[in-house]
């Protein structure tokens, strides 16, 4: 016998997604008394953070420039709070601003009803621990020796290929494109602080100069070792679309010394085998994607004018595409990481 679909009024905002940008959102509309409702798909707040990252991951920005609204990280926390303690960061601000979400909840249709004037959500009920079946690479003592091949040259490629090399693999990185390699730290301070400050006061060209400068004099010519850096600045790119710079913490110098080996694009996949853009073949034992997301909102939100179906964001470039039609608003789709969760509120 099926089960009739069971209808719930909701008197305030729905909240898609229980990450940081969710849980602010929500925090900030409890701050003003607004009541809401947040649905999550997996078992748990923050389910990329917590089911689909690698055990070493550290916030790559200083954490004063990661905290969500109104609850600033404890002053205990390290510059840089690792994966576990975030987690409990994000743990603790859903618990101080009572935000209780409804867990196991996929999203498949939302549509708002002009005839009646509010929003239809439809929901489906996942099994316990429910969602995509991402599986999260593991580095551990099992992989020394093999081939393993890196797919993207963001931070995360970076780093998962630093962890190979610290458990004696053989890794390799493919680099698509080009890509600005920014030292963590200049002048005794975080690299993406001190650019805030000089942004005070300096234009971003000047600053993106400034910051060429100071990392070719401590990381030296990244051309020479296959890492071509883009025509545009590190800053002036982040702001135009969105691709943000790799702050080095130890992979470039494994890149120089050849234990991360430096490859071009894919042409194409075979059983064991890769074939690359230059036509050479080699085997590898495992590949790793580290190229990213899109986000899936076009799929379930039935409205076609504020996000687009090309690459999942809204239309409008920041920072006008947080507001929608009919009461609809976007958090965190800003393309600046924590970041523009805090702007996004």
């Amino acid at each position: 016998m099926m089960k009739s679909p069971r209808y719930v009024c909701v008197p305030g905002p729905v909240i898609v997604g229980a990450g940081p940008s969710g849980l602010a959102a929500a925090a900030c509309l409890e701050e003003k008394g607004v009541p809401s409702v947040v649905l999550e798909r997996s078992n748990c707040i923050a389910s990329l953070w917590q089911l689909k990252t690698y055990d070493r991951l550290r916030l790559h920005l200083p954490k004063q420039f990661c905290e969500l609204p109104l609850m600033p990280f404890p002053e205990e926390f390290p510059t840089y709070p690792t994966k576990q303690q975030f987690v409990y960061y994000l743990e603790a601000y859903a618990k101080r601003f009572n935000i209780k979400p409804v867990f196991n909840q996929k999203v498949m249709r939302a549509e708002f009803d002009h005839s009646l004037g509010f929003w239809r959500v439809k929901c489906v009920g996942l099994k316990e621990g429910g969602g995509d079946g991402v599986r999260v690479p593991v580095v551990d003592r099992g992989d020394r020796g093999k081939k393993v091949l890196v797919v993207g040259c963001g931070n995360s490629g970076m780093e998962v290929c630093l962890d190979l090399c610290n458990h004696d693999a053989r890794p390799s990185l493919v680099v698509r494109d080009t890509v600005h390699i920014l030292p963590r730290e200049m002048l005794g301070r975080s690299t993406f602080g001190l650019s805030m400050w000089l942004l005070k006061w300096f234009p971003m060209g000047l600053v993106d100069r400034f910051l060429l400068i100071v990392s070719r004099l401590l990381l030296g010519d990244t051309a020479r070792f296959g890492l071509d850096r883009p025509r545009v600045g590190p800053l002036e790119l982040k702001n135009s679309s969105g691709k943000t710079p790799v702050l080095d913490v130890g992979t470039l110098a494994k890149i120089k010394s050849g234990d991360i080996k430096i490859c071009p694009g894919i042409q194409r996949l075979m059983r064991h085998t890769v074939e690359f853009v230059n036509e050479r073949k080699e085997n590898f034992d495992a590949i790793i994607l580290a190229t990213g997301y899109r986000s899936n909102v076009p799929f379930w939100l039935k409205e076609g004018q504020m996000f687009s179906e090309k690459d999942g964001l809204p239309r409008r470039p920041f920072p006008n595409g947080w507001k929608g039609e009919c009461g609809l608003y976007a958090v965190g789709f800003t393309k600046r990481g924590l970041l523009g969760r805090v702007h996004g509120c």
